[in-house]
């Protein structure tokens, strides 16, 4: 009797079934995971074993054990403690460990960003790549305070006492996707050369940089929201598990699309061509006509009342005659981009 009287309690929609919901997203989030990664070391399989193939390996090594243990959380709720109220609400330690996996993975998409601000910034000056990889590495603070937080906590219902902790990590999360977004697209605005191909290569990946930014921004900011509205459900965490794989794939997403855009034939770089051009010199060629037929044809011009315009052609000492072969041009291209 006690436990029917219990079970109202609980909400299970906004409980556990958001957490099953977010589950299967997160799944499905995994899956494009893999197509991206896939995409990826397929345009990329002949440049060799590079350092950020190792990275993109890491993470989709950190992603695959992120989703097992939140398969694991939600079979441990919903299958293995079914309908037993006593032991449901306490939380299980693969929900702490894949909010270990979550922050691990957010930290390091975030310092892959700012390495490629780094990287942008070559030749200018390297005050903002500084400031924002001081800003990156600072989020290792607040990261550290939110673990301590929930490995305190022993029940679901003591995570609505470090509400704060969840606040701190989701803002601090959406203004480092801010400031990211903002300085790539900074020094990618600042590095149009004039020339419209490359150029509007510079503004698809502006494109794509604010698009990613604004996704993971938004879904940390609905996290925030859900959070501070609905404290007693379950849908803010339901949101967390999807943010790390939105990292993932909004990085990944970014890479296939800066080579894809670069192989473009509307966008190709004419200075990673070299161009040969081989250049056909027509002869010349002279008919210099003979003392005989020339002393003749002046001749019929002074003996001649009328002169012709036939009879005046051979009065000239030379004809240069063009050879009637069009000019022909070769362009040998070998491109020396590196992929």
């Amino acid at each position: 009797m006690s436990l029917s009287l219990q079970a109202p309690l609980l909400n299970l929609p906004d409980t556990f079934g958001a957490l099953f919901i977010a589950g299967n997203f997160a799944a499905i989030l995994f899956g494009v995971t893999n197509v991206q990664a896939f995409v990826y070391f397929q345009t990329h399989r002949g440049s060799g074993i590079t350092s950020l193939k190792l990275v993109i390996i890491g993470l989709w090594t950190l992603d695959a054990l992120h989703l097992a243990m939140i398969i694991h959380s939600v079979y441990y709720y919903l299958v293995i403690d079914y309908a037993n109220i006593t032991i449901v609400t306490e939380i299980v330690w693969s929900f702490k460990l894949q909010a270990l996996f979550d922050l691990v993975i957010i930290l390091i998409v975030h310092l892959l960003y700012a390495y490629r601000i780094w990287i942008v910034s070559k030749g200018r000056s390297r005050v903002l790549p500084i400031t924002v990889g001081i800003i990156v590495i600072l989020e290792l603070g607040v990261d550290i305070a939110m673990l301590w937080a929930i490995y305190r906590c022993y029940v679901l219902s003591d995570i609505a006492g470090v509400m704060w902790v969840t606040y701190t990590t989701l803002g601090t999360g959406t203004f480092i996707d801010f400031v990211i977004a903002s300085s790539l697209c900074y020094f990618l605005a600042t590095s149009r050369t004039g020339f419209s191909s490359t150029d509007s290569l510079l503004t698809k990946l502006m494109v794509y940089t604010i698009n990613t930014g604004c996704l993971t921004s938004v879904c940390s900011i609905a996290g925030i929201i859900t959070c501070a509205v609905m404290p007693q459900t379950f849908i803010f965490l339901g949101i967390e598990f999807l943010i790390a794989k939105l990292y993932i794939n909004s990085f990944l997403a970014l890479l296939n699309a800066r080579h894809y855009l670069q192989t473009r034939p509307d966008t190709v770089d004419l200075s990673n061509y070299h161009v040969y051009r081989g250049i056909y010199r027509p002869e010349l060629r002279v008919n210099v006509p003979q003392d005989e037929n020339l002393k003749t044809s002046r001749k019929n011009v002074f003996n001649s009342k009328h002169l012709d315009e036939e009879e005046l052609r051979p009065t000239r000492p030379a004809l240069a005659v063009m050879s009637p072969r069009p000019i022909e041009m070769t362009i040998e291209m070998s491109s020396l981009s590196s992929v």
